[in-house]
């Protein structure tokens, strides 16, 4: 049986109410993905987050009262919980509480499958975990002094500490040891052009290295269906090169996870030709753009040749209309030659439109692709021409 849950958000002066609106509809997506179903969202406007309960008394109050009289057995935050905010929640709603950060955690356990991707998550979980241990032994809180009765929970707590600090200090030597092996099989891969497909997370990106590699990666139309890198040779006419499918960025990525998978980010940091695949259809779909762009530029791989590719046309709802001039361009009336134009213009990178499930415009990009790659190949191997 799924669990019932509710959502929270905060407004704020950096947040208006419509955008606050657009992440709760992300952090619903996420909560499907883990396996609840969205009851109803709150939101409250607030110059910052409240020190003990996150959102005023009133509306702490309200969802309190919603949570005890509808059977919910889940809270989700949109935003980090502090250690205090997180033990204070939980005793004033009475059921599980979770932020953005540790739902995001609990769906990349989910779907980590190789032993890498489990380890680096495992190491991501015990790290978010370390300053939240208090939380665990509020039961020890009604002992009051007495004859061997005092500090059981500090002792527990520091017991625990230890151990989680012991099991992240073998973890990272763990990851280390991965990434050099990792390390490894990158520099012996190094003789052929390397490609890699990023993008915001539920872009298209497996379902794209599907078609074009004719592999059967899992591709599913939820938020982090695939977690490991996945790399495959593809030829293109008689062009062979290394296309990599990478784990999907999202906003606000807890950085537990970004310090962990720093080495699933190597592949797109040592790739000489980056894939950057959008999915239009989403109405947020700039400022998934503007998500990707920073980290790339976080992980140092903005220096990279791109090519934007603008996935799920056929989910667009295009608008093919006459001219006119008193009517505000938005993404709701744009017609598809519109945004191609406006794009094109926009960034100093080319742009392809596609439908990875329909195949639309494919032929376009294997041309894009076979060139650049072509180009690529050559000023690496300027006396080995004879393939073209």
């Amino acid at each position: 049986m799924k669990e019932r849950a509710v959502l929270i958000g905060l407004i704020t002066s950096d947040i208006s109410k419509e955008l606050i609106e657009e992440y709760l509809l992300e952090l619903a997506f996420l909560a499907k993905t883990a396996g609840a179903d969205t009851i109803k969202s709150f939101t409250q406007k607030l110059p910052h987050p409240d020190k003990s309960t996150f959102l005023g008394k009133g509306k702490t109050a309200e969802i309190s009262e919603f949570v005890k009289s509808n059977d919910i057995s889940l809270v989700i935050f949109d935003d980090e919980l502090s250690p205090t905010q997180l033990r204070n929640v939980e005793k004033i709603y009475g059921c599980k509480i979770l932020d953005r950060n540790n739902l995001i955690l609990d769906i990349f356990a989910t779907r980590a499958q190789t032993s890498k991707a489990r380890t680096q998550v495992e190491l991501a979980q015990y790290q978010y975990l370390l300053p939240r241990l208090t939380r665990m032994w509020t039961h020890l809180e009604r002992q009051k002094g007495g004859i061997g009765m005092r500090g059981p929970g500090e002792t527990q707590i520091e017991t625990d500490r230890r151990i989680i600090k012991d099991k992240i200090s073998l973890l990272k030597k763990k990851i280390k040891k991965i990434d050099k092996q990792g390390f490894t099989q990158r520099k012996q891969r190094h003789q052929l052009i390397r490609v890699s497909l990023v993008g915001y997370t539920n872009a298209g990106k497996s379902t794209l290295m599907n078609q074009l590699s004719k592999a059967e990666i899992f591709a599913e139309d939820k938020l982090f269906a695939t977690l490991d890198t996945t790399v495959r040779k593809v030829v293109i006419e008689n062009l062979p090169f290394l296309l990599t499918d990478t784990v999907g960025f999202i906003r606000k990525l807890p950085h537990e996870l970004v310090d962990s998978f720093k080495s699933t980010l190597d592949e797109v940091r040592e790739s000489d030709l980056l894939l950057h695949v959008v999915d239009i259809s989403n109405k947020s779909f700039e400022d998934h753009i503007k998500t990707v762009d920073k980290t790339i530029l976080d992980i140092g791989a903005s220096d990279i040749p791109s090519i934007i590719i603008f996935n799920k046309i056929d989910n667009y709802k295009f608008v093919e209309k006459e001219d006119d001039d008193l009517t505000e361009k938005t993404n709701e009336n744009y017609s598809l030659k519109d945004l191609e134009s406006t794009w094109m213009s926009k960034i100093n990178t080319e742009v392809i439109f596609i439908s990875s499930t329909q195949k639309y415009n494919f032929d376009i990009l294997r041309n894009t692709l076979y060139n650049k790659i072509k180009d690529l190949h050559i000023k690496r191997y300027p006396y080995n021409n004879l393939l073209y």
